[in-house]
């Protein structure tokens, strides 16, 4: 591939919260920018405003990851069309939702609904991305899970299962990619102030966090940061938590 390809970051659900701050930490970094989200156009805006104040492509992109045919038409349909000036050198899977309640009381939706976001949404959105990433030999994948994911959260057995299954999937493609110098991690939060947490009682949860705080959105952008970085080249299929010690 060509040394004077444009070198772009995706990042989905990247209109708000964590994701935002990704965007703009990526764009910091001279990364253009494919901002992935699936309904609020008034928030994927202002993320993009704040990306393209760091003098690089902001482009939006609009579709579910947890359709199939949505990521073939709009993703893979941009693929194609950038190939030959283009490529997509850091993926950043971070769309996710929340659907808490007891499993005796989960429906199918709320359980297919969390899988198909964030486990299904992670396979088919890499998928898009990888061979050109395996054929440019170089690439980061930074897959966003959560304390959920490692420790178990009860009301979050669906939250959790998909956060479990986006870590194993993360151990696993990064032994499959390695030498080809693509580089898979997992970023696991704990409480984090963004408004996936909006519903959740911040002052009381703090008193479990050995900080005594909630985390701040820029603080996860950080470390992704580092790990899309030259200097994070050796480190792979890694679970690395940000979560004031919660839970170490």
């Amino acid at each position: 591939m060509s040394l004077f390809l444009k070198k772009y970051a995706l990042v989905t659900g990247g209109s708000r919260g964590i994701g935002r701050e990704i965007c703009i930490k990526l764009s910091s970094l001279g990364y253009h920018i494919l901002i992935n989200y699936k309904g609020n156009e008034e928030q994927a805006i202002i993320t993009q405003q704040a990306c393209m104040a760091n003098n690089v492509e902001a482009h939006l992109l609009q579709f579910d990851v947890a359709n199939r045919n949505e990521i073939e038409n709009v993703l893979g349909a941009w693929v194609l069309a950038a190939e030959k000036n283009a490529i997509i050198e850091v993926l950043v899977n971070n769309a996710g939702i929340r659907q808490d309640t007891l499993m005796s009381f989960m429906s199918d939706e709320q359980w297919n609904s969390v899988i198909n976001t964030s486990l299904q949404g992670m396979f088919y959105v890499t998928r898009t991305v990888l061979n050109p990433m395996l054929m440019n030999r170089f690439g980061r994948i930074i897959n966003i899970v959560s304390l959920s994911g490692l420790k178990g959260m009860p009301g979050q057995v669906n939250y959790s299962a998909a956060k479990a299954g986006m870590i194993g999937a993360t151990k696993a493609l990064a032994q499959e990619v390695a030498r080809r110098n693509v580089t898979v991690n997992a970023v696991a939060p704990g409480f984090i102030s963004s408004d996936m947490t909006a519903d959740l009682d911040e002052k009381e949860l703090s008193n479990m966090v050995p900080m005594r705080r909630f985390g701040k959105p820029e603080e996860v952008a950080a470390l992704v940061g580092f790990l899309v970085s030259k200097e994070a080249a050796y480190i792979t299929g890694q679970v690395i938590s940000i979560n004031g010690g919660l839970y170490s």
